[in-house]
């Protein structure tokens, strides 16, 4: 099993890298959010590797965390490596764990590729395997407010992961008004 590589980027696709090390090119598909490379950049991965009749693939990560937390995606019926990675590279594992711990589905429907049944079956199998994870406790309590402003964000153009990070940044003691809440987010991305 291949857990780790370094070595140097030969090619970047739009959802892998190929990364030389020693003469040999590995193709590893990482989640959009996870690296900004370039050609020639050197890069460290912790990687997965899975095995299947028809092909043998390396998924990369920038952490353990960021792998282990694609493997308990992945453990989830109906939850393939592609749809793991999507996951992982649309939404921060701290708003994954909100997601699960809060039973809000719904902010799960953000990543292409998950409807609403399966939304509620993440939320609903990994509510027990994510419980022990650190960052279970938001800094804010996610409620109605903090969802819009989510959702303001994302409509602004800001991905889910930007703004699941912008959300986090706020003080826990600001007042719980939307119009409050939404310019000290905006102020995160100046």
């Amino acid at each position: 099993m291949i857990a780790s590589l370094q070595g140097n980027v030969a090619f970047v696709g739009s959802d892998y890298v190929v990364v030389v090390v020693n003469g040999v090119g590995y193709k590893v598909f990482i989640p959009r959010t996870t690296f900004v490379a370039r050609d020639g950049d050197e890069i460290h991965l912790f990687t997965e590797m899975i095995v299947r009749e028809d092909a043998i693939t390396l998924f990369g990560f920038a952490t353990t965390t960021e792998r282990d937390l694609f493997l308990t995606l992945t453990s989830v019926t109906g939850v393939g490596p592609k749809l793991g990675m999507a996951i992982v590279g649309t939404m921060s594992g701290d708003a994954i764990r909100i997601a699960v711990t809060t039973g809000q589905p719904d902010m799960l429907t953000r990543v292409p590729g998950i409807g609403k049944k399966m939304a509620e079956k993440l939320v609903f199998e990994l509510k027990n395997k994510l419980k022990g994870a650190d960052g279970l406790i938001p800094s804010a309590p996610f409620n109605d407010v903090n969802r819009d402003v989510l959702e303001a964000l994302t409509g602004f153009g800001y991905s889910a992961a930007e703004a699941q990070a912008a959300l986090a940044s706020l003080p826990a003691d600001l007042p719980n008004d939307f119009e409050e809440r939404i310019r000290r987010a905006l102020q995160y991305f100046v």
